[in-house]
């Protein structure tokens, strides 16, 4: 006979939870990935703002589970002014909706969503990514 689940008071993970799950994914990484995204910042908000959703021409704002904003390590060059940080968005109500959707923890999808956010930017292969999941624990 199958326990039954007490769902009492049981909530779904709030921005603030998904922060820690984030700093925790990202403190995870391996530190050569790590040391070159210093200064990153790492946001998480319910849903793509409406400039974001329109620039990506999004049907419906779950389309997107994260976002990479900054300048790329490859177009980066030393004789610029100075930027703004670079961010990461990840996008709770999306990922929360892909989780309930899908068969994977969800530290992992946020480990694998910053990974990819980050990676890109910085030129990565998926093979690289792939890499630095494997170094990660997530496969």
């Amino acid at each position: 006979m199958r326990k039954k689940m007490n769902w009492n008071g049981v909530r779904a993970p709030s921005l603030a939870d998904f922060e820690r799950l984030a700093d925790e994914a990202f403190a995870r990484l391996p530190e050569a990935f790590r040391a070159r995204c210093e200064g990153l910042v790492i946001r998480i908000e319910d849903f793509p703002d409406d400039e974001v959703a329109a620039e990506m021409e999004l049907e419906s704002p779950f389309d997107l589970l994260g976002l990479y904003q900054g300048i790329s390590h490859v177009d980066r060059s030393v004789s610029e002014p100075a930027h703004m940080p670079d961010m990461v968005f990840l996008y709770r109500r999306p990922m929360l909706d892909y989780w309930a959707e899908y068969d994977e923890p969800l530290e992992g999808l946020i480990t694998h969503v910053l990974i990819h956010e980050i990676g890109h930017h910085m030129g990565l292969s998926d093979d690289d990514m792939h890499a630095i999941e494997e170094a990660a624990g997530l496969e």
